[in-house]
């Protein structure tokens, strides 16, 4: 079975996307998946669709969560991607 792919947007000086990486690093420990991260402020386009939306984070393409990103909303994307 294919690992889900994760998707972190952040930038850096954002103190949720700090909370947010904690919590992905939490669920890491339980659910098998690929994290790929990407900060936005080295791309325009990036900035432009997620400048006021980040951290933003997505599960195989489908946006899961954005702003305060919370384990149980996650976990349960995660549980049924796996």
């Amino acid at each position: 079975m294919k690992q889900p792919e994760v998707v972190f947007y952040t930038r850096s000086r954002c103190p949720l996307c700090d909370k947010a990486k904690d919590v992905i690093m939490e669920l890491k420990k339980e659910y098998d998946f690929n994290l790929i991260e990407k900060d936005i402020d080295g791309s325009d386009e990036l900035t432009e669709k997620y400048g006021l939306m980040i951290p933003v984070v997505e599960i195989d393409g489908d946006e899961v969560q954005f702003g305060h990103i919370d384990v149980i909303t996650l976990s349960e994307a995660l549980t049924e991607k796996n």
